[in-house]
């Protein structure tokens, strides 16, 4: 159920420079999502009645992904003021004016922080009756962060950034992790009173949690119970990180559900990808985007599979595959390459160094062998020849080539798209189909072979090959000498 006292505000408005890219650092994709991605879905998963995004940096491209990612999120600007404290006075302006619950503040680039850490934070926030509960972590090195200072008793005192501490306060290693709750009437009153006078010059969201407890309001400070959970993502390094440690987590969450996968370092699977019982992943391959495993499918080694669909019991080896539908019991590689809309029917095969694109394969047809086949339907139970070409350019536009059911066609075969070959058609080696090829035919169109005759001898003289082909010519003749 909606939980219709909370609101969720997802701070997306810094530029990230130590990313040095041209990409928006929540726009880094983290497991085939953008890093805002993981934030919003963990941010829904908490039930609340509103989310609102705060944008600046790259404002339209950052707004239009979120909207994309969370079609009900409410898109809040922030203003030249820079600083936490006045992108969450952005989002509570964007809040129904008549909202009164708890606020809950997170980071757009905090990815691995669950939705059940978030809950624990928002409960205990609610039961002691807190103007402000701070998610805290402890680390080994603080360098960067906010400190959390705590008084005598060891309650919250306040939250002092990096550049504002003092040595004693810089050795502390319990840190401000940016994640918040607050109830929004206190938390409006005291953002009003927050200056930019500090060393960033910033409007610090960390400088409300001083002035309530200055009013004698409660503030509370809760541990996350492992430090990674609340690590931001900075730069490319940071990226890497989290990276492999969520990735780490699908792969054994995929182990636990019924995948074998014998060496997960090896193996990469994003966030959006689905596996059924009993399929096995084997090292060295990827599996992004929507790409669905069946169950009993064999995929590996060496794969990376892009948005593709594999069927029950089928087997890929060592292929690059996007946007392809493998069926049941279909065989694929190793060293295949199946470009966007490719369909292997059930039990059919797409075998070494072939290469396909917008084809499909009906039920048993099968590619084994040294082959491009491009904008080609290839019926049910057909052979296609090693080598064979479908040529279906022909320099403006595309064209399609169609091969019946159970044909047979031969080694080393171009296809003049546009071309059809009927059912049970043959074709001989060698041959260049230019003309439709009538169910049940035969068609050839090898020219007579000629053989000239001391041709090496003549044009190539002093060569090894004449050499060869003298002593040859010497061997077979016919020997003259009487007795």
């Amino acid at each position: 159920m909606t939980d219709s006292r909370l609101a969720i505000i997802v701070l997306a408005a810094g530029q990230g420079t130590r990313m040095k890219s041209q990409t928006p650092k929540v726009l880094h994709p983290l497991a085939g999502v953008p890093l805002i991605g993981h934030v919003l879905a963990t941010a829904r998963a908490l039930d609340p009645a509103h989310v609102v995004a705060v944008v600046r940096h790259e404002r339209d491209r950052v707004a239009e992904a979120i909207s994309a990612l969370d079609a009900h999120a409410i898109i809040a600007d922030q203003d030249e003021i820079p600083g936490t404290g006045r992108a969450v006075e952005a989002a509570l302006a964007a809040l129904p004016a008549d909202f009164d619950g708890d606020v809950l503040v997170v980071s757009g680039d905090v990815p691995l922080l669950d939705a059940a850490t978030l809950a624990d934070l928002v409960d205990r926030h609610r039961r002691h009756e807190a103007a402000a509960t701070v998610l805290s972590a402890v680390l080994d090195d603080a360098t960067g962060y906010g400190r959390i200072v705590r008084n005598d008793s060891g309650a919250l005192d306040r939250i002092v950034e990096q550049k504002d501490a003092s040595e004693l306060e810089r050795a502390l290693t319990e840190i401000n992790s940016g994640t918040y709750v607050f109830r929004s009437a206190p938390l409006r009153d005291k953002l009003a009173l927050v200056s930019t006078d500090n060393a960033a010059q910033e409007k610090y969201l960390t400088d409300v949690i001083g002035l309530l407890r200055g009013d004698g309001h409660a503030v509370e400070a809760l541990p996350a119970g492992q430090s990674w959970l609340v690590a931001g993502v900075n730069d490319r390094v940071q990226l890497s990180d989290a990276a492999q440690r969520l990735n780490a987590m699908i792969v054994r969450g995929w182990q636990l559900a019924g995948v074998t996968i014998s060496d997960p370092a090896s193996v990469w699977i994003d966030r959006t990808v689905t596996l059924d019982e009993d399929a096995e992943v084997l090292p060295g391959t990827q599996l992004k985007g929507a790409t669905s495993i069946a169950r009993g499918a064999v995929v590996g080694p060496d794969t990376t599979l892009v948005d593709c669909e594999v069927g029950e019991g089928a087997r890929v080896s060592r292929t690059d595959g996007t946007l392809a539908v493998i069926g049941a019991g279909a065989s694929v590689g190793p060293f295949a390459y199946l470009r966007p809309g490719t369909v292997i029917g059930d039990k059919g095969k797409v075998g070494t160094f072939v290469e396909t694109k917008n084809t499909t394969l009906g039920r048993g047809a099968k590619v084994p062998h040294l082959s491009y086949i491009g904008d080609t339907t290839v019926g049910e139970g057909t052979n296609i020849g090693a080598g064979t070409i479908t040529a279906n350019y022909d320099g403006v536009n595309k064209h399609r080539t169609e091969v019946g059911a159970h044909a047979r066609t031969g080694s080393h075969n171009v296809f003049v798209a546009p071309v059809r070959i009927g059912d049970g058609a043959y074709t001989g080696a060698g041959t260049v189909v230019r003309k439709d090829v009538a169910a049940g035919a035969l068609a050839v169109n090898v020219a007579p072979q000629r053989n000239v005759e001391r041709w090496v001898a003549a044009n190539r003289p002093g060569t090894a090959a004449a050499e060869a082909a003298a002593a040859a010519s010497a061997d077979t003749e016919p020997d003259t000498e009487t007795a």
